[in-house]
């Protein structure tokens, strides 16, 4: 992949003099996308026929005998046979490495019985070579509802070599002994910060680590990568990359970078071998087991790069308030109906970082140029992560107020709450895509955790909308499909809470998330001067019935002025 840096147009254009229609007007094209339904994202609801490229510039934007003006012998001529042309689609929260590696042997799934996972279990710990045994995919509640504690199910497989599986979402993990041996986990262990150590009713650890103590495991696992990982991490991101591309996603926000593990060498490498089809903006993840803050802090700031520029950029910080609702970590305003008897010391859920803790952090590291993305789900958790960008905001001025922070998932917001997304420029940032936050699909343990009336507005995309805050949709990935179209017709069909049309749920994809990454003066419509990032789909989405849009097929993707995808069978 031949990243492109060309600045001739508009460097010559300023020292000329010239006017830009006449500048353009005079250069050939080398590549022309001609005949098709272009929709432009330009705020006038533009449609055009044809654009024309010349190096990673859109040089004409406009009718197909104003592109034939930029052809010559030399001219790529793409026919799009009238398809719709779309500016390359954001994902603004994913985790493209984590999604495609291969350190996950036992894949679970959650509709399994625990008879099932543990025939799969029994054959990966047979087969594995690993020093972990590692696995995914099966829900917390299955554990929850076993007759002895989960630690003796994987103990009866092996008691010497640790196993982790982590659950569907994530936030919890089902451990060993032996795994919990390697974390100094016992009787005696106080839970970190944001996580919590199950324990039986003789204060044992019963083998289920909810959301921090969970990730340490993790990164005990996956720490200190040997040649032959960070070559694995490596592979897992070509493989996913690839992905990205075949969905039309040009620009990507690699949503939880674990820096301990080296997933940023991966990254790197991808960008230094030419292989990094699509701009990818780092968010690196703030541990908060690790107490010396003022040391972490150091060192995400000497990371930081952000270079106009480059395809890569480390620009982002993760940070959780919360956990999630079907393991009672979400932080609730109102206490939760029950709490499974996991007795986790809170009717209300847990804080990764609480208020005070979050601020210094925002407030430190956005003076260097990063923006955060605040995983924060329950109202509380949003309630409080509003409040620490708040201050965060009037102790730095100008530079806190220029940073464009958003909170990612907002599933329930206290209506108090609602318009300060618009008064403090945070931009709300929702995954749709999961069937499961449609209205009448809620998952019936959070039915029963928080009961009907909390649901009523889950995910306010609509109410947030109206303020005029900035809304974005992303995958979450692998969480949910990676598809954009997806999480378009998902938000088109959310009754009261819906986005109000197809070219809203485009936007949320387009020059919302490229506002988001502090690019949407270079990306996110199809504009002259702005680079050339842009998808051809299948179907026209702007004009088909809502429920087939999640169909949409992607049929080529040009980044930077190349295509970098083409889908031979579908076109």
């Amino acid at each position: 992949m031949k990243k492109i840096k060309n600045k001739f147009i508009v460097g010559f254009l300023v020292v000329a003099g010239l006017n830009c229609h006449t500048l353009y007007a005079a250069i050939k094209a080398d590549l022309v996308i001609h005949n098709a339904k272009v929709h432009m994202v330009d705020g006038q609801d533009g449609i055009a026929q044809a654009i024309a490229v010349k190096g990673n510039k859109i040089i004409y934007v406009g009718n197909n005998a104003g592109a034939d003006k930029h052809i010559n012998y030399y001219t790529k001529i793409v026919n799009a046979k009238k398809r719709l042309v779309l500016p390359g689609l954001h994902d603004v929260h994913a985790h493209p490495l984590e999604a495609s590696d291969s350190a996950f042997e036992c894949l679970l799934t959650s509709t399994e019985s625990l008879t099932q996972h543990m025939s799969k279990l029994k054959t990966c710990v047979n087969n594995s070579a690993n020093e972990w045994v590692l696995g995914w995919g099966h829900s917390l509640v299955t554990l929850l509802e076993a007759s002895e504690d989960p630690v003796n199910y994987l103990d009866s497989l092996s008691t010497v070599k640790p196993i982790a599986i982590m659950e569907s979402t994530s936030h919890s993990m089902w451990v060993n002994t032996a795994a919990l041996k390697a974390l100094n986990f016992d009787q005696n262990t106080v839970s970190p910060p944001g996580g919590f150590i199950v324990k039986n009713s003789l204060a044992q650890p019963n083998g289920i680590l909810l959301d921090t103590a969970g990730d340490m495991v993790m990164h005990e696992a996956l720490g200190n990568p040997t040649t032959q990982d960070k070559n694995r991490q490596y592979q897992s991101l070509l493989k996913s990359l690839k992905l990205l591309k075949q969905n039309g996603i040009t620009s990507v926000v690699n949503a939880r970078l674990y820096w301990k593990r080296g997933y940023l060498d991966a990254w790197k490498k991808a960008d230094n071998n030419w292989q990094l089809t699509a701009r990818a903006n780092m968010a690196l993840w703030v541990y908060p087991e690790d107490l010396n803050d003022d040391n972490q802090i150091a060192t995400l700031k000497s990371m930081y790069s952000n270079d106009s520029n480059a395809f890569l950029k480390v620009n982002q910080i993760k940070m959780y308030n919360d956990g999630i609702p079907t393991n009672t970590t979400a932080a609730m305003i109102s206490p939760y109906l029950q709490d499974y008897g996991m007795n986790i010391g809170s009717t209300t859920g847990l804080n990764y970082f609480d208020q005070n803790r979050m601020t210094y952090y925002i407030s430190e590291l956005e003076t260097k140029g990063f923006d955060m993305l605040i995983h924060a789900i329950g109202d509380r958790g949003v309630n409080e992560s509003l409040d620490a960008i708040s201050a965060a905001k009037l102790a730095n001025g100008d530079i806190g107020r220029a940073r464009r922070h958003r909170l990612t998932h907002v599933e329930f917001v206290d209506t108090a709450d609602i318009n300060r997304f618009n008064d403090l420029n945070i931009t709300a940032d929702f995954q749709v895509a999961g069937k499961w936050t449609l209205p009448g699909a809620h998952d019936p343990l959070e039915l029963a955790l928080l009961g009907a009336p909390r649901l009523t507005n889950h995910v306010p995309v609509r109410d947030i909308f109206n303020t005029g805050a900035n809304v974005t949709l992303s995958s979450d990935w692998d969480v949910s499909s990676l598809s954009p179209f997806v999480g378009m017709m998902h938000s088109l069909q959310r009754d009261h809470q819906s986005l109000p049309n197809v070219k809203a749920a485009i936007e949320s994809y387009t020059i919302n998330a490229a506002y988001s990454m502090n690019q949407e003066d270079k990306l996110g419509s199809i504009e002259v001067g702005k680079l050339a990032d842009f998808a051809i789909v299948n179907q026209d989405i702007l004009t088909i019935p809502t429920n087939k849009i999640g169909e949409t097929k992607v049929l080529m993707t040009i980044l930077n002025g190349e295509v970098i995808y083409k889908n031979n069978t579908k076109w």
